[in-house]
């Protein structure tokens, strides 16, 4: 845990109990702050009281005993209206900040020779991987690096900091709102697309969310960016403008005089004075595709950027195990083969397993975003046959009618069966893909969730002779 400084001795309101809340929760008492609990799910609040944090109705508090309000990320700062707990505190004069913003501001109060390295990671699709993958090179090549922020452990979880420590962080656009004062040594913005539009109040807002990422950044940083979609290339161009720091811009689709970038599955190194050959990413067994190239670009980049040797992050790249729910393996019967990409929640990041088979079984469904998958269309003519899930069922097969097979599966465990079914029918080497371009909160609490779902479905599966599925 790392105790956050700059509250001692203060009040902090905490709104929403989940795992962000609890954990700074914690970490503000660690620090020597006073906390106030609340939130709208009487369970939430039980399990706060029996943890012996002092639970406070918000509603009926004074909000002039509080210093801050830190809000959850799920709950709405701005758009569809802002939070109740939003006007309480901007009308006592509170601010308003996240758990991010106290992870920085205890950096930044910090002797300089105890602050840790910190690489930030955004972006619509490809943040979760590209995290993971910086932190597996980060860690192989011998540094002391904790991975967390919207994956794994909420960042005030993580093993308190020391000089040689490197935060790798993947943050969120909601993080990102609720964040004023970072100031990391690395940022990379991966891609934009548009995604969570009702929560920033349409494109404009969205983007400009994710540039906050770059607010601190000076003299001695390294801005990475992706240059692939038009949103992050103008973000690009308008921050070299600005010379404050330095910048790598990265691609999988086109070379280019510097950054570094990935073409045809081969990865080049052009920060330097020359352009130089680095690696086959074809050998990189759990990077596969044009948007795994662009991952590993950026993470390439990012560990150059902090100073481990090329030679050790090309080796960490070719030894990365991969992500869960993210184009990952978790079974094979016979010839079909089950791959987990529940991370894909949108049709952008189900784009990009798609491109990756010729021709696959597609599960596919939740709660849509806006579009559904209208953008996927070029794609259709690869789905053997598509067996719909969740609410987005209804609208997913009117958009296939004509294009491509599809059934009205309504559960996962029910499509896993289908999908199998048809798949070993057709005698060939056949994947069955999860890759829903959709949330998954119709039915499960979340992506992971849906995803360990779909494994315990397939391990249930068995084939004539009583075979199970292996990994």
């Amino acid at each position: 845990m790392i105790p956050v400084r700059g509250f001692e001795d203060k009040t902090v309101a905490v709104f929403g109990l989940g795992r962000t809340g609890l954990t700074a929760a914690r970490a503000l008492i660690a620090g020597g702050a006073k906390v106030a609990l609340w939130d709208e799910k009487p369970e939430s609040r039980e399990a706060a009281a029996a943890e012996g944090f002092p639970v406070v109705d918000l509603q009926a508090a004074d909000w002039s005993q509080f210093a801050a309000l830190m809000l959850s990320p799920g709950v709405p700062l701005t758009h569809p209206k802002p939070h109740w707990t939003v006007g309480k505190a901007k009308a006592a004069g509170v601010e308003i900040l996240g758990d991010v913003e106290l992870f920085a501001r205890t950096v930044n109060a910090a002797p300089a020779h105890k602050r840790p390295k910190i690489i930030a990671i955004t972006g619509t699709n490809g943040k979760s991987t590209t995290t993971a993958l910086i932190g597996h090179l980060c860690a192989s090549a011998g540094r002391d690096t904790r991975v967390g922020g919207n994956i794994g452990l909420g960042v005030l979880g993580l093993e308190d900091m020391h000089g040689g420590a490197v935060y790798v962080l993947e943050l969120s656009s909601y993080q990102l709102d609720l964040t004023s004062s970072l100031k990391p040594d690395a940022v990379v913005l991966l891609n934009i697309s548009p995604d969570h539009l009702d929560r920033h109040g349409g494109m404009d807002g969205y983007i400009a969310a994710k540039r906050r990422i770059f607010l601190n950044q000076g003299k001695g940083d390294t801005a990475i960016i992706g240059v692939d979609d038009p949103w992050c290339q103008q973000i690009c161009t308008e921050i070299t403008a600005a010379n404050r720091r330095t910048i790598w811009p990265i691609s999988a689709g086109k070379a280019m005089g510097r950054g570094v970038y990935a073409l045809q599955g081969v990865l080049y190194d052009a920060t330097g004075e020359r352009v130089v050959e680095m690696a086959d990413l074809l050998r990189a067994r759990s990077l596969p595709g044009r948007h795994n190239w662009q991952n590993a670009a950026a993470a390439y980049a990012a560990a150059r950027a902090i100073g481990i040797p090329a030679h050790d992050a090309i080796e960490g790249l070719m030894t990365f195990p991969g992500l869960a729910h993210r184009m990952e393996t978790v079974g094979k019967i016979g010839r079909v083969r089950f791959v987990n990409d529940s991370k894909a929640t949108n049709a952008d990041a189900a784009r990009q397993a798609m491109s990756s088979y010729p021709k696959f079984y597609w599960i596919a469904g939740g709660v849509a975003k806006a579009g559904g998958i209208d953008d996927l269309k070029d794609l259709f003519p690869r789905i053997a046959k598509a067996y719909l899930i969740g609410e987005a069922a209804n609208v997913f097969a009117v958009t296939l009618a004509g294009k491509a097979d599809a059934k009205m599966s309504g559960t996962l465990e029910k499509a896993v069966q289908q999908a199998y079914a048809d798949a070993a029918a057709s005698g060939e080497d056949a994947v069955v893909l999860l890759s829903p371009a959709c949330a998954s909160f119709d039915q499960f609490s979340d992506f992971e969730a849906r995803g360990e779902a779909f494994r315990a479905a397939v391990n249930g599966l068995t084939v004539s002779g009583g075979k199970s599925a292996v990994a």
